[in-house]
């Protein structure tokens, strides 16, 4: 068989960028810290490794200092953590939430556990965010405005919700975003679980929304093993997640009185004693990436059929998964590329299947995603951890 010349070229330069580099390259490594040891070690020796203990406090403070958000509540996972944020948002069930069909399956499950139903919307090919205008346009065709908020006029069933999802970590357009909710009645909900240590403006991603969601699974630029946490502005929203996160109970010194059913998705103390170590070496892991993504950049050139995707304009990106888009010629040859770098030891991945594409959620009310279906098409990961860029130090890693 006759090699496409555009496969043999992007591995030729990826092959050469990684030539010093031990094999497998993997998609995305967690990187560890020294201190880590100190405190997991400290969780271990005092016997604090559960949802009770100071390191849960301490790393939901630190949170909170970088990312600007008032209050922080860290809990198991991220799906978890936007679960509840929905909750409290208002989604109810039988209610529709607006979420990009172009994201990771845990954004449309977290609707449905709180019994809500995704309403599929799509993306814009800058961004990878939801599209505003696209977005405003389809509401305005579908919705009426009730007393009691919005309706679709398709299913009868109320719209409540608008979650975006900052894809890659490159931001959303939060503005003309926050414009839609307004004009249609919405509450903006931020899935940021990809996006921490990316800014819109001059505003950290996760801090617009009324609430927000964030990840730290192990893929993710820091890694709690698994965990997540909520981000708002709102002091008694944040109460009722800790309460709700925290199985309903109610402070007593010594009876177990709940007052509501609710959830144990608190964050053990163990976790976040990883993340505490983690969140010091943020600044570095943010600057690596950010090195790696210009390295990349330059790679990518001159190399025709492909382009390396940047962070928008007015956005600082965490650059988390770094993405290459072949063009419209050269999307037929997507899977060889990906079977001949994974071949080569270089982990690469093609974005999620989209949420319509997926046999749950194939019959939710869509909008048109005619964007989604070609972004998917022509989309590929390649090797984004921060010790692959060319100044990265082991020393205290």
């Amino acid at each position: 068989m006759t090699e496409n010349r555009l496969v043999e070229d992007v591995l030729r330069r990826l092959s050469g960028f990684f030539r010093d580099t031990p094999r497998p390259v993997l998609l995305h490594a967690p990187s560890i810290p020294s201190s880590a040891w100190t405190l997991v070690k400290d969780c271990l020796d005092t016997g604090w490794i559960s949802s009770a203990g100071s390191y849960v406090t301490q790393f939901e403070n630190d949170l909170a200092t970088v990312t600007g958000a008032r209050r922080v509540v860290a809990t198991v996972n991220g799906t978890a953590a936007l679960q509840v944020a929905l909750t409290l948002c208002g989604v109810c069930p039988g209610d529709e939430v607006l979420i990009p069909s172009l994201t990771f399956v845990a954004t449309a499950n977290a609707v449905r556990h709180c019994g809500g139903i995704p309403h599929l919307v799509d993306v814009e090919p800058r961004r990878l965010g939801v599209d505003a205008d696209r977005l405003d346009d389809h509401l305005s065709g579908i919705l009426k405005h009730t007393p009691a908020g919005p309706v679709s006029r398709q299913t009868g069933r109320p719209v409540r919700v608008l979650c975006v999802m900052h894809c890659l970590g490159h931001p959303a357009d939060l503005d003309a975003l926050e414009d839609v909710c307004r004009r249609h009645h919405l509450v903006l909900v931020e899935d940021a679980a990809e996006s921490l240590g990316s800014w819109y403006k001059d505003e950290h991603t996760g801090c617009r929304g009324r609430m927000a969601a964030v990840s730290f699974n192990g893929n993710k630029i820091i890694s709690t093993g698994g965990g997540g946490a909520l981000l708002t502005n709102d002091d008694d929203l944040a109460d009722r997640a800790r309460h709700l996160t925290s199985t309903g109970k109610v402070p007593h010194p010594w009876e177990f009185i709940h007052d509501q059913v609710a959830w144990n998705y608190r964050m053990p103390n163990i976790n976040a004693a990883l993340g505490c170590a983690q969140l010091e070496l943020l600044p570095r892991l943010l600057s690596a990436k950010r090195a790696l993504a210009d390295r990349y950049r330059l790679l990518f050139a001159d190399c025709d059929g492909v382009t390396f995707l940047t962070e928008p304009p007015e956005c600082r990106s965490n650059y988390w998964l770094n993405a290459i888009l072949l063009s419209e010629s050269a999307a037929d040859q997507r899977d060889e590329l990906l079977r001949r770098l994974n071949e080569s030891g270089i982990q690469a991945r093609p974005l999620w299947h989209p949420m319509h594409r997926l046999p749950m959620y194939a019959d939710c009310p869509r909008a048109d995603l005619e964007v989604t279906e070609d972004l998917c098409r022509r989309i590929i990961n390649i090797p984004s951890s921060a010790h692959l860029a060319p100044d990265w130090k082991t020393e205290s890693v």
